[in-house]
């Protein structure tokens, strides 16, 4: 059995990566302690009411896609331009309030508005012997 290689966030600050693969990442938000208003990504002052006492909350990456685009990016190699599936993008509205957007996982047919979504990471690329991984929306199987 090999070792799992350790895995990394693309950028550091906005999710969590937990030790189990299977386990849901959870974003990392701020709470303003004066009206009690989310934000991701984290702020220092509250949009709402500007107030500057906040603190970090972990929310877990789950909630409802309010909309979604797919996006197809012709690729130019030696043989001339190819063509991809494409990848989704999605505005998800997270139990606590805010609405968040990020890549989607799985197929465009498979995604539709208003269903649920949880967060999962996936692999972007590997350097240096760690997976460097993205947080993405995959909908949720009934």
């Amino acid at each position: 059995m090999t070792a799992a290689r350790p895995r990394i966030p693309v950028k550091p600050g906005y999710f969590t990566v937990p030790d189990e693969p299977g386990r849901t990442p959870e974003l990392l938000c701020s709470r303003c302690r004066a009206c009690g208003e989310y934000f991701f990504p984290r702020r220092l002052v509250c949009a709402k009411c500007l107030s500057r006492e906040s603190e970090e909350v972990r929310v877990p990456a789950r909630g409802t896609l309010y909309s979604f685009t797919f996006v197809h990016l012709p690729l130019f190699g030696s043989t001339g331009v190819e063509y991809r599936e494409g990848y989704g993008v999605g505005q998800v509205d997270l139990p606590e309030g805010p609405r968040v957007q990020l890549p989607l996982a799985g197929r465009r047919e498979e995604l539709r508005v208003g269903q649920p979504v949880r967060g999962e990471l996936g692999v972007l690329l590997e350097r240096e012997g760690q997976e460097v991984v993205i947080l993405r929306f995959r909908p949720v199987e009934a």
